[in-house]
């Protein structure tokens, strides 16, 4: 059985993110071969064209943590019909200096959570927009607009409601099939 290295990113800085939370259940009911490993944005700098020549650390931290997977996983909030600050700056820094774009073919999914009843779908949309840019063979089904309640989420990823967990799971073996998908026909190469 091949195992799928699968790095994810928590759009939110914040120490009690719902998405994080979220994060955690999916990788609870994930297929048994996705191996994951979270890729923090929470100490990059701004990014500026002036570090195109000489990244700092932490970018080229980002972009080997990126290099390192076969697919990545977006979870994050909806700030203000859009994306977070945090993860469009890691985005940049990572598809960045031009031609050496980190995202270019690799496989995504993007999902969300919110305690309101659209769960981050104008978020998700500004984010798949940006993602296009960058060239990542996004999933685009099934869609996953995440209403959060903590009477169905724990902080540890416990999922208590059946139907949630079970179209949470039904997500990632999806996931998992198109991840597959993608690295056949645009194999990720390892340098």
């Amino acid at each position: 059985m091949t195992t799928y290295k699968v790095g994810y990113f928590v759009g939110s800085l914040s120490s009690t993110s719902i998405n994080r939370i979220l994060s955690r259940a999916l990788i609870r009911v994930a297929p048994d071969d996705l191996e994951f490993t979270e890729i923090p944005i929470g100490n990059l700098p701004l990014y500026s064209p002036d570090f195109d020549s000489d990244y700092p650390p932490e970018a080229r931290a980002l972009k080997d943590s990126i290099a390192a997977v076969d697919a990545v996983l977006f979870v994050t909030p909806e700030y203000n019909r859009s994306i977070p600050g945090a993860l469009k700056n890691a985005i940049d820094w990572a598809s960045r200096p031009w031609g050496q774009n980190s995202f270019d073919h690799l496989a995504s999914a993007v999902i969300g959570a919110s305690i309101g009843q659209i769960g981050t779908a104008m978020g998700q949309q500004s984010l798949r927009g940006v993602l296009s840019f960058c060239n990542a063979r996004q999933m685009t089904s099934p869609e996953a607009y995440i209403q959060f309640s903590h009477d169905v989420f724990q902080d540890d990823g416990e999922i208590t409601s059946d139907s949630t967990k079970e179209f949470l799971r039904a997500y990632m073996v999806e996931f998992r099939t198109y991840i597959g998908m993608v690295l056949s026909v645009l194999p990720r190469r390892r340098d």
